[in-house]
Parts: C-alpha cells; sequence; structure tokens
C-alpha cells in the first residue's frame, strides 16, 4: 500500500478504558471517570425531552439550519458565520486539510491540545511548537515562529492541559501582528467555564479581523460529549472556503436537535459553572496544604504536580476506582489531570489524595 509515510509513525488515539473494564478487573462496585472533562452533572432535561420526539429514518439536515438559527441568535452573529462539526476535532480536521500541507507550516503551544499536531503532521505540514511559559502560550514566542510558510496559529484559551487563559489586551496584541494570509484558530471548548474578568471578547475580535476562527463545543459545559457537536465562528469568507470540506451530513439529527435543546436552558449551565468554580476551590485548598504545585484552571479539570510519576498517581487513583488523566500523556510526567466533578465526588478523590500523599510522606521518612 502507498501510505502517506508521516502516518506510519503515528499512533491513533488512545481512548481510556471503560467503567465496566476498570470494574471488572479491580472488583469494584462504582468507579468515578473523572479523567476526560466531561460535565459531571450531565445535560439539561430539555436535551432528553427534545430528541424523544425525533424520527431516525430521515437524513440529517445538511445545513443544520435549526441549530444555525438557534446559535445565531444566541451568539448574536449572521447565520453564514458559523460551521458544525462532529465535534470541534472534526473542525481542527477540516482546517488543516484545507490549509496545512508539505511546504507549510503550522505553529502551536507545547503542551496543548494533541489533535493540533496529529492532524498537521497527516497533512505533511511542518510543526513549530513553542513551550508554555508557566502553563500558559508564550505569545511573543509564537509570532517569532511564524514565517513566510507558515498557514495556522494555533491558540488554545483556556489551554489543555492546564487551565491556563490569555487575557485580553495579551490576545488583541497577539491577533493584530499575526500576518493576515495566517489563519489564528481559537479554541474555546472551555469557554463557558471562564469567569476571568479580563478574559476577551472573542466575538468582536472576529469582527475586526478576517483571519481568525473561534472552535467551541457543546461537549464540555452542556454535557454533550456523546452527540459529538462542535461549531466555529468566523467572517464569511473563512466559513465559505471551509465549507466545500466539511462532509455532507456530517452533524447528526440527534446532535442538531439535543444541541438547540441545551442552548435554550442557560440557567443549567450557570449552575454548571457556579458549581466548577466552587469545585476548584475544594483542590486548590488541598494543594496548598500539601505546599503542591498547581495552576489555577479556567476549566473544569486542574493540573496538580505530585512530584510523582504521573502514571504511578494514575495507577494509585484507578486502583481505589477513580479515573484521571496521567500527566505523562500531556507532557507533564509527575503531573495528573483530575476533572472538577459534583462535590461529592471531589470530597471522595481529594480523600484518596489525602491518603496518598500521607503515605509518600511516610515513605520519604523511613
Amino acid at each position: 500500500m502507498k501510505w502517506k509515510k508521516q502516518i506510519l509513525s503515528l499512533t491513533p488515539y488512545q481512548p481510556g478504558r471503560s467503567i465496566d473494564q476498570v470494574k471488572r478487573q479491580y472488583g469494584l462496585d462504582k468507579i468515578v471517570k473523572l479523567a476526560s472533562n466531561e460535565n459531571p452533572f450531565g445535560c439539561s432535561q430539555k436535551v432528553a425531552d427534545r430528541i424523544e420526539k425525533l424520527s431516525f429514518a430521515l437524513y440529517p439536515d445538511g445545513y443544520a439550519t435549526g441549530l444555525r438559527e438557534s446559535l445565531s441568535q444566541h451568539l448574536k452573529v449572521d447565520s453564514g458565520q458559523l460551521i458544525f462539526g462532529n465535534g470541534s476535532d472534526e473542525l481542527i480536521m477540516m482546517i488543516s486539510r484545507a490549509l496545512l500541507k508539505p511546504g507549510t507550516n503550522t505553529v502551536m503551544a507545547a503542551p496543548t491540545f494533541p489533535q493540533y499536531k496529529h492532524n498537521a503532521v497527516i497533512e505533511g505540514s511542518d510543526v513549530k511548537e513553542v513551550p508554555l511559559i508557566n502553563g500558559a502560550h508564550d505569545l511573543d514566542g509564537m509570532l517569532a515562529a511564524i514565517d513566510e510558510n507558515t498557514a495556522v496559529v494555533w491558540v488554545c484559551s483556556p489551554n489543555n492541559p492546564t487551565g491556563a487563559y490569555i487575557k485580553d489586551g495579551a490576545l488583541r496584541s497577539f491577533v493584530q501582528q499575526v500576518p493576515k494570509d495566517v489563519l489564528i484558530v481559537l479554541d474555546e471548548a472551555y469557554y463557558e467555564y471562564v469567569d476571568a474578568e479580563d478574559y476577551y471578547d472573542s466575538i468582536s475580535l472576529i469582527e475586526s479581523f478576517e483571519n481568525l476562527i473561534v472552535l467551541r463545543t457543546f461537549s464540555k459545559i452542556y454535557g454533550l460529549a456523546s452527540f459529538r457537536s462542535g461549531y466555529g465562528i468566523a467572517q464569511k469568507t473563512i466559513i465559505d472556503a471551509l465549507e466545500p470540506v466539511r462532509e455532507p451530513f456530517n452533524l447528526n439529527s440527534l446532535a442538531q436537535a439535543a444541541s438547540i435543546a441545551a442552548l435554550e436552558d442557560q440557567k443549567f449551565i450557570q449552575n454548571c459553572k457556579k458549581a466548577n468554580r466552587e469545585g476548584l476551590k475544594l483542590y486548590y485548598k488541598f494543594c496548598e496544604k500539601h505546599n503542591l504545585s498547581y495552576y489555577p484552571s479556567q476549566g473544569n479539570f486542574i493540573l496538580i504536580d505530585f512530584g510523582l510519576d504521573g502514571n504511578d498517581v494514575f495507577q494509585y487513583l484507578l486502583e481505589r476506582g477513580y479515573i484521571v488523566r496521567s500527566g505523562q500523556a500531556l507532557g507533564f510526567p509527575t503531573s495528573v489531570r483530575i476533572t472538577v466533578g459534583s462535590t461529592e465526588q471531589n470530597e471522595e478523590i481529594i480523600e484518596k489524595l489525602e491518603m496518598m500523599v500521607t503515605e509518600n510522606s511516610i515513605k520519604k521518612a523511613l
């Protein structure tokens, strides 16, 4: 087979073990998954009420007309400024397919969401990674990395896996300096969780910059991860250029109906946001009690440095019924990333972490 040479060195995305697998392996009755930044409160009841009325025999609306109208009203943008994907992952793939090829390069932070690099490698583009500074994007370093062959710059704010965000003034300065023929992709998967007062307004930026696209998702705070519903917002010229790359009927009928219903329940969203901030405070308190390094997060997760092998911390928690994400796979080998759960889940896992820290302290003392 005449495979692209670059894909032979790539590994496919490795999903974590299922809850049922972990139960069987360790003989546990209860498993709490806090690894994939899902909403522990699920989704609005309006979603279930809406999708039970659907017919499954027909193809989806290929233009996502209903969702397009609802979202354009919610965001106060023109309906032609929206593009939809099977999760924001597909939008990342579409952008990469449309702009990246051998002879081009793409600039991104490191570590950040790995699908930027993954798709760039598939398309044969060179990847320029600029190390984070204290968990945040080095915007000056990223600007310096841009050259005449740069096609796409990826910016993740809040960044995954650190939760750090970019302040309004810093982002505006950055966008102004990026060449107009370079597409800036601003990934805001955790946008709805942000409560920082100096966070930027990306919709207003779109009005001023024709080389900017913002990606968002219904997978996180809206609690619709299983439906795979994401969208992009940009000036119409960008959307029109990307549309031919989009697969027909890529957003299924269930996802469209669920997303519309979820949008209608903003009270649920605000309640989840509030609960998330309260949950983060519990982790901050735990870290400060034990003098553990962590990044203040604007997402629904926290990256904690335990000074231990991240895989060992992961395994310790797994055997006790808690699935988190080892920092070994995220570029932070002595850390783990923990999704903020419900109050009960947060208190329970912190109790297990207290035990682990105490046990490790005893071992060091011996």
